[in-house]
């Protein structure tokens, strides 16, 4: 893929590059030196521009931070071994984009504008790629409403910003999580499949509880019996049960997970038995009792996998065997970690590769 398009750039003259301690990153704390913006007006996208990142300056009365008209994307750009930059399944994260979008009736970016631009902005900062196994630099594309007018109102003005910053790998412990049967994450009907700000606002009080009882996330459970696993923190949740790799099927309450997608497609083909269909807490209990369940995780982009060490279940802690580098979520994801540096081939065509 190459660029047909140029994006006027206005190049920041204060790199904080030789700030970043590249073995020392924590998630969220470094922003790559410029981010791409383009807005929406008049039933029209302008022509976007790639400036030096910078903070936003808003009216009180932005309708997105009123009513809740804010999605966003995480994706993840990564250093191959010959040095040459790839930005991991950037098709299917605009088309996720696109539905979140859509479902918060906001309007959509060219796939010229999304494409074009993140490629022109991560050619740019190549250099802020970490290179460390296991490290990347992340990219959020996101939207929110700009229209400056008070009153409930679907909004006639967006902006479109992406910027990035390197990150390290999560999750590198099992962490404990608990099944909550009280809150909920999404419903049928609502917004549960798109990323949007309000799906995200709305789990921290809950997970604020499990934390405070020794639990590091939560897995959720539908919204309408309580009854059926849904997904892990804010990540797809995915268990081996009999030797099989099973997760539960998507729906307009569950998110399309790139990352679960990913490791769904790398499991059939390593020929790994997959399953996508519901799970129940009473199933997870006799898979327990049974000892067939032998492992479970979360799969998302920002930690590609988090495995899973206790999972509470009514009042009783149930823990899982321990995992070495044979267990299935790890040959997954080293599979991952080789197509997105060019050590495997990418026979599904999902690497962008920048010069």
């Amino acid at each position: 893929m190459e660029l047909t398009t140029f994006i006027p750039v206005r190049k920041n003259p204060f790199s904080k590059l030789q700030e970043v301690d590249f073995d020392h990153l924590e998630f969220g704390k470094y922003v790559a030196d410029h981010m791409l913006v383009c807005d929406y007006a008049n039933g029209s996208w302008n022509t976007p521009q790639i400036v030096p990142y910078s903070n936003l300056s808003l009216s009180p009365t932005t309708l997105g931070l009123h009513y809740g008209q804010t999605v966003f994307e995480g994706m993840k750009a990564f250093r191959m071994k010959d040095g040459r930059i790839n930005i991991f399944r950037i098709d299917k994260h605009y088309e996720r984009f696109s539905r979140s979008l859509d479902r918060m009736c906001m309007a959509i970016p060219t796939k010229e504008i999304f494409i074009e631009g993140l490629m022109q902005l991560i050619a740019l900062d190549k250099n802020w790629v970490p290179g460390k196994t296991g490290d990347a630099l992340y990219i959020r594309p996101f939207m929110y409403a700009s229209e400056a007018k008070f009153g409930v109102k679907i909004s006639d003005e967006y902006r479109f910003i992406i910027f990035s910053g390197p990150v390290p790998s999560l999750y590198a412990n099992p962490i404990k999580v608990k099944v909550e049967t009280n809150y909920v994450r999404a419903a049928k009907g609502g917004t549960g499949f798109a990323k949007c700000g309000g799906n995200y606002g709305g789990s921290y009080y809950p997970t604020k509880l499990a934390r405070e009882a020794g639990y590091e996330q939560v897995l959720w459970t539908d919204a309408k019996q309580n009854k059926f696993i849904e997904e892990s923190g804010m990540m797809n949740a995915m268990f081996v049960i009999g030797n099989k790799l099973v997760t539960p099927p998507l729906s307009d309450s569950i998110l399309d997970g790139v990352t679960r997608d990913s490791l769904l497609t790398l499991a059939n083909d390593m020929g790994i038995e997959t399953e996508e269909r519901p799970v129940s807490i009473e199933e997870l209990e006799a898979a327990f009792s049974n000892k067939t369940i032998t492992e479970a995780f979360g799969a998302g982009t920002a930690a590609v996998v988090a495995p899973i060490q206790v999972i509470h279940i009514n009042g009783v802690d149930h823990t899982l065997p321990a995992y070495d580098n044979q267990s299935i979520h790890n040959q997954l994801k080293d599979q991952l970690e080789l197509i997105r540096t060019g050590q495997s081939a990418d026979v599904h065509e999902w690497n962008c590769i920048i010069n």
